[in-house]
């Protein structure tokens, strides 16, 4: 793979929202995950483990722990000024999200083991909850990258401590581990519109940081409301 074909990929991974019913290979599955297991980890600490999910019971259980936990979410996202809410949670209750996700195929939890920062460094075992959640962050964007090579589409899920409290006890996942996200795989039932991207130039600085470039919290704030204007999120209408 060249640059350009790498730059190819990386403009193809989009988050999808509605999936096919129809099955993962386990080929793929497999792919995927030992893709992910050579991501990059501070001191090679490799904390990460995955559940591969595809019983439809399951499936549904995280799905339904998903809303109760959108609950949480829109009564958080509402106590902010309407223009700065997420547009699905404007219009109460019929625009929440029914989950937080959307049913597919197969999911895959990302585990990480908060333990393996002891392999680095003193200083970073002292906030070793940034050097895991790093590790993680950097082996989740790999598994995108490889189901969009694979075909497929995902959908990054993030898992918050409550949902986590939810769904732990569906995956029988030990207490001392974390579950940091979830992603469902599929192949996609919907046609992604164009992410926005702010323009190269905007944020590329050469030595030094260029403060012709530095955005005061006014401008930070009319990006987010851009962004607002942008997001039109595909989410299925029922349980599925």
């Amino acid at each position: 793979m060249n640059i350009d074909q790498f730059l190819e990929l990386a403009k193809k991974r989009r988050s999808i929202r509605q999936f096919k019913p129809d099955p993962v290979p386990d080929e793929y599955i497999h792919k995927i995950l030992e893709a992910a297991r050579w991501a990059m980890s501070g001191a090679n600490g490799q904390p990460w483990e995955f559940i591969v999910i595809r019983d439809k019971e399951i499936i549904q259980r995280l799905y339904e722990a998903g809303s109760e936990s959108e609950k949480q979410t829109a009564a958080l996202e509402t106590s902010r000024t309407r223009e700065m809410q997420q547009p699905w949670y404007r219009n109460l209750p019929d625009s929440i999200p029914p989950s937080r996700f959307s049913p597919a195929p197969a999911i895959i939890a990302v585990l990480g083991d908060p333990r393996t920062a002891q392999a680095s460094v003193l200083n970073r075992l002292c906030d070793r909850r940034w050097v895991v959640d790093e590790n993680i962050a950097a082996c989740t964007q790999i598994i995108h990258l490889a189901a969009a090579a694979c075909g497929l589409g995902s959908q990054w899920v993030t898992v918050d401590r409550y949902y986590e409290e939810l769904i732990k006890p569906i995956l029988g996942v030990p207490p001392i581990l974390r579950i940091f996200s979830l992603v469902p795989v599929g192949y996609p039932a919907m046609e992604p519109k164009k992410p926005f991207r702010r323009d190269l130039a905007e944020i590329v600085h050469y030595e030094r940081y260029d403060m012709a470039k530095y955005r005061p919290h006014a401008a930070v704030q009319e990006f987010i409301l851009k962004l607002r204007g942008h997001s039109k999120r595909a989410y299925p209408l029922k349980k599925s």
